[in-house]
């Protein structure tokens, strides 16, 4: 007896099948180059941390000879470097044979100063966020352009889900033969069924981890990360703590220039502000700490290797030490802590680890991290791997058009947008949690479906070019 399906009982799911390949379609369309685009990008800022260091640190290399002097003396040399400059910050070196930087703010501008630890000599300054590093992540985050740059961003990524859901359903195999390609790619086809082929596999393998890198990107966007899930996981240290608080965010006191510094869970957390007698012991109780009593203090706590130590400036302004594996800081984000430190008494007034973050938070500080191979050489090379896919994606998908396109013309030519379309409530009903779930990328999605049928398909000139 023959399994087969009858003509017209197929007919509805391949009406469905060409209806979820023109969405793919579309998707794709809008997603790929800022898909290309992030793969680029991250590949760079990936890189750069290995070769120059993520503060351009590793361009200024040490040679370790005895103790190292004083950080006040090595603060004193990047001053000098620096006449008039306000000291902002201090990066403790990573490894003995890495330069400590500081940040010497000069009127509007901010210059990084790397020092020899065990000397106390400049070795050499630069504009902040002047790098390799801070070029590719401006591009990445926001194109360069605010505001605008990340909101396509954030659709495009929500887009990328779309790309995933309807790609797995155009991979999936039903009864197709095995030479068709399912798992690994039918290398004997030729021409556009060869690139269809390796499109197809590499979409596949690489559709959990696009998946991921998509949503933890998606946490840092504008409205689906800053209005959304950030701001129900924004970590309550005025609940957690009798400290007084300012009317400004981590974000705004310490991601100074655009550097993501600050753990995701703190971004939206108000900070502690310096002058009151609350906190617990820290320091010696009522005497205002340097330079060197923080430090010292900061590794007797357990802030080992590299770490970030803001300089108050402002009268109610904190010591705020912190270390985190989203700056590089470290390879362990279990380990994330920032501690802040009343500037006139020495208290603490407040000490925040991986520990006190709650369940999403927690996922987020992992996430980031294997987001920027961040946690060693295995996820460096998969980061990588991921990144070069993602590119190969992108370019297949353009080469698979140009090859299926009218020849002559310069049309789009999506798949056919069949006349009857099964289980479109359904589609529908799904497009309405994706809007629920990403609004900006759910409202652009239900606007191009609507445009779609609604327009493109009923007007003969629009359908001719888009059809």
């Amino acid at each position: 007896m023959s399994l087969a399906q009858p003509a017209s009982a197929r007919e509805p799911a391949r009406h469905f099948y060409f209806a979820v390949w023109r969405w793919h379609f579309y998707a794709g369309l809008y997603v790929a180059p800022f898909l290309a685009m992030l793969a680029v990008t991250g590949v760079i800022m990936v890189w750069s941390t290995v070769f120059v260091g993520r503060d351009g640190e590793k361009a200024f290399p040490v040679v370790p000879a005895g103790t190292e002097r004083s950080v006040t003396e090595q603060a004193a040399a990047a001053l000098s470097y620096v006449p008039g400059g306000v000291l902002k910050q201090y990066i403790a070196p990573r490894t003995p044979e890495t330069a400590a930087l500081f940040r010497v703010n000069a009127g509007d501008a901010a210059v990084m100063v790397a020092v020899d630890p065990y000397k106390a000599e400049a070795l050499g300054a630069w504009p902040r966020r002047n790098g390799w590093y801070d070029f590719a992540e401006t591009i990445h985050g926001s194109l360069m352009i605010g505001t605008v740059g990340d909101r396509l961003i954030e659709i495009a990524c929500g887009f990328g889900i779309v790309l995933i859901v309807t790609g797995l359903y155009l991979w999936w195999p039903r009864a197709r033969r095995v030479d068709d390609g399912v798992l690994v790619p039918n290398l004997s086809l030729k021409g556009r069924m060869w690139w269809k082929s390796l499109h197809k596999v590499v979409g596949f393998w690489s559709a959990g981890l696009l998946l991921v890198f998509l949503l933890t990107g998606l946490s840092w966007a504008g409205v689906w990360g800053e209005k959304f899930t950030q701001a129900w996981n924004t970590f309550p240290i005025g609940k957690w703590y009798d400290t007084p608080l300012s009317d400004v965010s981590h974000a705004a006191a310490l991601n100074d220039g655009g550097a993501k510094n600050v753990p995701w869970t703190l971004e939206q957390t108000p900070m502690p502000v310096s002058g009151s007698n609350a906190g617990t012991s820290g320091l010696k109780d009522g005497v205002a700490p340097d330079l060197d009593g923080v430090v010292a203090y900061a590794r007797q706590i357990g802030f080992d290797g590299r770490f970030q130590l803001n300089i108050p400036v402002k009268e109610t302004d904190v010591w705020s030490l912190s270390r985190d594996s989203m700056s590089y800081d470290s390879s362990d984000p279990t380990a994330d802590r920032i501690v802040h430190i009343d500037r006139y008494t020495g208290k603490v007034l407040a000490d925040i680890g991986y520990r006190d973050y709650a369940p999403v938070a927690k996922a987020m500080a992992i996430g980031v991290a294997f987001h920027e191979g961040e946690m060693g050489l295995w996820n460096l090379v998969l980061v990588t791997i991921f990144c070069l896919s993602i590119l190969f994606l992108s370019v297949s998908g353009l080469i698979m058009w140009w090859k299926r396109r009218p020849a002559g013309t310069f049309r789009l030519a999506p798949p056919p947008l069949p006349d009857n379309v099964p289980m479109w409530k359904g589609a529908m009903l799904l497009m309405l949690v994706v809007s629920m779930a990403f609004p900006l990328t759910g409202l652009t999605l239900m606007a191009v479906l609507a445009l779609d049928m609604l327009v493109l398909s009923r007007v003969p000139a629009l359908r001719h070019a888009f059809g």
